[in-house]
């Protein structure tokens, strides 16, 4: 079931789903920018956005659209960040944004350049560390990207955020995915899309798809999902739908998160889905998955390896990013992390662990540090050799290392 096009002229209706969306979204591209400009020797920060579907800017109970979110969200951050810069005696920090959007109908488009307008000239006004260059263009997403980064490259800026809110699945073909991650430095994706429009593309019925064909027994739970939405009601076929959606776009980038959204009324049908290149981004993406009211959900393992679970022997869990989803997590990790050490020798830099860890676990930062410093077969040793207390201390340039000795197997081959 593809994604019906809002009827931005008329008063597009904001649903449930949606307005969690933007929840997250909101909420990460503050903790964005509050990570990006910490330093306290910064005096400038330049990025760019890319919203490839923009809509109109206003749903029909007056709500922000996407495009009004990150210029609003934008100019409050900046102000938060200077102020406590202010506050602490640090020179302030300008943000400039060059902010590209993009919707496919012209009409829309005229109406996002009135909603944009107000708010753009209040953060002229208002804010003066902020400095926003707003352009638009109007065509297919997958024709009109080659232009898109074009002017990005000639703006010379390697921080692109990519908001992707499809319609249906295949208007965002994986090598457009695979590009940006690759054609930027710190290039990071957004990509919204529902479940059966992405399951009816792998589909073995799709005769007109191209790429390596799926297993069969892949194949035969795609269609059992497509002939019975009503699978993606149950726990485990989430946990299924994820593992088939993961299987296909993890070669898109380093880090991914293929956590569905929660819909209204049951079920798992709209996915978000996070791309990286840096483990710190989706370490703070994380992160903001746990504040954000179990918006987003997970069924599988809950330690460091998230999808390694055998749904036929009940090993999942629903993780809903709560209190009682970090519990389950926190007992996990207890034999996750020193496992990992030992597959390493008896030690690990913590900046090669968060780079491989982070490639598949949903577990919060702070949960992560304090079983390293819990944990009586680890401990956290400094450069200087020291052995760290305090889970907050802890550096990426800090060692991991197992204080008894373990016994490692590489198996039969």
């Amino acid at each position: 079931m593809a994604r019906k096009e809002l009827d931005w002229q008329n008063g597009a209706v904001l649903e449930n789903h949606t307005r969690k969306k933007h929840s997250i979204l909101t909420e990460y591209f503050r903790a964005y920018l509050l990570t990006r400009c910490c330093l306290p020797q910064q005096d400038r920060f330049r990025l760019a956005i890319v919203d490839g579907f923009a809509g109109g800017g206003k749903y029909q109970c007056g709500s922000f659209g996407s495009p009004l979110l990150f210029v609003d969200t934008l100019v409050k951050t900046a102000h938060e960040i200077n102020t406590r810069r202010a506050v602490n005696g640090l020179k302030r920090i300008d943000i400039e944004c060059l902010l590209l959007l993009n919707d496919y109908d012209p009409g829309t488009l005229e109406l996002l350049k009135q909603n944009i307008a107000p708010l753009l000239a209040h953060a002229d006004e208002s804010e003066p560390a902020v400095h926003i260059k707003c352009e638009f263009s109007s065509g297919v997403f997958e024709a009109i990207y080659p232009d898109i980064k074009a002017r990005l490259k000639q703006a010379k800026c390697n921080n692109v955020l990519f908001n992707l809110d499809q319609y249906g699945y295949s208007k965002v073909p994986t090598g457009i995915l695979r590009d940006i991650i690759s054609s930027w430095k710190r290039a990071e994706i957004l990509l919204t899309f529902t479940i059966t429009a992405l399951l009816a593309f792998l589909s073995p019925r799709n005769k007109r798809k191209a790429g390596v064909p799926l297993e069969p027994e892949v194949q035969e739970k795609i269609n059992q999902i497509l002939d019975d939405e009503q699978l993606l009601n149950k726990n485990r076929w989430l946990g299924e739908a994820e593992k088939i959606v993961f299987d296909h776009l993890k070669a898109c980038a380093p880090f991914v998160s293929p956590f569905s959204i929660q819909n209204p009324g049951g079920g798992w049908r709209y996915w978000l889905m996070h791309f990286a290149n840096s483990y710190r981004a989706r370490q703070v993406y994380n992160n903001v998955l746990h504040e954000s009211d179990s918006s987003q959900g997970h069924f599988g393992r809950t330690g460091l390896n998230m999808l390694a679970y055998d749904p036929s022997a009940d090993q999942g869990h629903l993780y809903l990013f709560d209190f009682d989803s970090r519990a389950l997590t926190r007992d996990a990790l207890t034999e996750d992390i020193p496992r990992m050490i030992a597959e390493s020798g008896d030690a690990i830099s913590i900046e090669d662990f968060y780079a491989a860890a982070y490639s598949e676990t949903p577990a919060h930062s702070d949960d992560i540090h304090e079983s390293m410093i819990t944990n009586p077969e680890i401990e956290v040793i400094t450069p200087n050799g020291g052995k760290r207390r305090e889970a907050s201390a802890i550096k990426v340039n800090d060692t991991l290392k197992l204080t008894s000795q373990r016994v490692f197997s590489f198996g039969s081959g």
